[in-house]
């Protein structure tokens, strides 16, 4: 027998048994896409428009099928009904954290983002409570927020209304808001310091910096120092990127719409005035600046198909079974950009979020932030954020474009799950 024939053998008999291996797991589990040995769907989907791809397949297959990465299978929820049986009414069963190769090899299961069962448990209780301790939620936090917004302020005056690039300055408001947090203090934009706690963060470097030590020699806690690390890194890595990102394509949003910019500067103007500093109490007198946030969050999709989730035991769902472990990824995207709560969804309106009387109108299919057992530990300091830093730019600024409105592309440039805006740079006029 030459090389030859023996090689075609041997990859002929690994492709039938890889084939053998997916149908006999396959069993009970939504239908979806054939794919091919081994490798299982990879070529069938689009790397660059992952979100187009799976609400093809939810035509084929309907809003719970499976693909397979590789020889595991991954079962998609696509559609507000199917992501909030699951998230929501089955939040237990599917509060596991799925595959996530990257974030595995990074955390090594430890933090609040990619551990798993009690781990994640105990470690997710201990965050929230120390994070209301520290002010979360409270006035505390609030001025926090405030005083770097001032901050900002004050550095974008020393542009002189020249072309910037806002991706560095508005990563720093949202990081220093959780310097100030954990420890005790903000930076200055110039502080070496702080310049290398940025470029730590935009490296995905864990940050080894915590206040606690209590427990090594306790081999079964979690309290370890590598996990409350861990912990922090993961607050200071999802609280600065996210939001900061967000904030970033809010403003390239805002100048290419200078309808809705407009309408947001006279609500805050006569709501709050020229010279008083925005609070979160002004939101409820805000319909219109409140929806078009609310609008931004919905239209960048920030997390298309969320971080995975697993399911915590075998379970029945809507008459399929899903083994314990099952990877499950939820599209978000299929939520916030559904025609009938949205329509029109593909188009940036304030008015998805506003009444015909134009008060403020809230909507469960808004999920930027996920649902459930896992739901954005940060919810609340991101929507914090977000209010206070935009309305006081709009405050203060005009946002000139370089380029005329109709020419700004506001298309999404997509980073591996998340969606990141294209480079742009812009004008703040004092006002």
């Amino acid at each position: 027998m030459d090389l030859v024939t023996f090689l075609v053998l041997i990859l002929s008999s690994l492709l039938l048994l890889s084939l053998w291996r997916q149908s006999s797991r396959t069993g009970s589990l939504p239908p979806g896409p054939t794919g091919l040995p081994i490798i299982g769907n990879f070529f069938q989907l689009d790397a660059k428009n992952i979100t187009q791809t799976l609400t093809s397949f939810s035509k084929v297959y309907g809003p719970v099928f499976t693909l397979y990465f590789g020889m595991k299978p991954t079962v998609v929820l696509h559609g507000y009904e199917a992501v909030k049986e699951a998230l929501i009414d089955h939040g237990e069963e599917f509060s596991d954290r799925g595959s996530f190769p990257v974030g595995e090899k990074i955390n090594k299961g430890l933090g609040i983002f990619f551990s798993h069962g009690n781990r994640w448990k105990e470690i997710r209780r201990f965050t929230l409570t120390t994070l209301r301790n520290l002010g979360m939620g409270k006035r505390t936090i609030e001025n926090r927020v405030q005083e770097e917004a001032q901050c900002l302020v004050e550095e974008l005056r020393k542009t002189n209304g020249s072309p910037c690039d806002p991706t560095f300055i508005l990563g720093c408001v949202p990081c220093n808001v959780i310097c100030s947090i954990i420890f005790g203090n903000r930076f200055d934009y110039k502080d070496q310091d702080f310049l290398i706690l940025m470029k730590k963060l935009n490296e995905n470097v864990k940050i080894l910096s915590t206040p606690w030590i209590q427990e090594n020699h306790n081999q079964h806690s979690e309290f370890t120092l590598e996990n409350l690390s861990t912990t922090v890194s993961d607050l200071f890595g999802a609280g600065t990127e996210t939001t900061s990102t967000t904030l970033r394509y809010a403003l390239l949003l805002l100048m290419k719409y200078p309808e809705v910019t407009a309408k947001v500067q006279e609500e805050i103007h006569r709501v709050i005035g020229k010279h008083r500093i925005p609070c979160m109490q002004d939101r409820s007198h805000m319909p219109y600046t409140d929806a078009m946030i609310h609008e931004v969050q919905r239209f960048i999709d920030l997390l298309p198909t969320n971080l995975p989730h697993a399911v915590t035991c075998d379970i029945k769902f809507r008459n399929y079974f899903i083994p314990k472990g099952t990877t499950v990824l939820t599209s978000l995207s299929s939520v916030l950009h559904d025609s009938k709560e949205f329509p029109n969804p593909e188009m940036f309106d304030p008015g998805h979020f506003l009444d015909k009387n134009g008060n403020f109108k809230k909507s469960n299919y808004f999920m930027p932030f996920s649902a459930g057992k896992r739901v954005c530990a940060g919810e609340g300091m991101a929507r914090m954020e977000l209010f206070l830093v935009l309305t006081t730019i709009l405050q203060n600024f005009k946002l000139k474009s370089l380029v005329h409105p109709k020419d700004i592309d506001t298309s999404a440039v997509l980073n591996g799950f998340a969606s990141v805006p294209p480079f742009y740079e812009l004008c703040f006029i004092p006002l």
